[in-house]
């Protein structure tokens, strides 16, 4: 394959486009989820998961994701796949009424995520211990 077909990151130009469709089908995904997670924050505890978690506080939404987080890390390794993709949908979707909770937009978490892209993770570790 010639130079000029790779993309700044080393892979061919095709593989980096089926990427970036399937970054903007997650992208689209998430900010569909962050939509309604938003709207449901004002809804009765009575009718809503998300204003159930809203109504009880931070901290009880904290401990919410530490425990999906512990059954996700359970079920990574029990080598179940099934229950890792359901655990880890129950992580991101505790993470984002989290974010919701503290006023965090998605968009902030995708930017940073942007930001670090392409470096050394442990590059990106030392900075922050700086």
């Amino acid at each position: 394959m010639l130079i000029a077909e790779r993309s700044d990151h080393g892979l061919p130009r095709r593989l980096r486009l089926l990427a970036m469709t399937r970054k903007s089908h997650v992208s689209e995904t998430l900010a569909r989820l962050e939509a309604t997670i938003a709207q449901r924050l004002t809804a009765s505890p009575e009718e809503s998961y998300v204003a159930k978690l809203h109504h009880k506080g931070l901290a009880k939404i904290a401990q919410k994701l530490g425990e999906e987080a512990t059954e996700a890390v359970i079920a990574a390794l029990a080598g179940d796949e099934a229950e890792l993709v359901g655990e880890a949908a129950d992580v991101l979707f505790h993470l984002m009424v989290l974010l919701a909770e503290k006023g965090v937009r998605l968009e902030q978490v995708l930017a940073e995520l942007d930001r670090r892209e392409g470096l050394s993770g442990l590059a990106e570790k030392a900075s922050r211990s700086e």
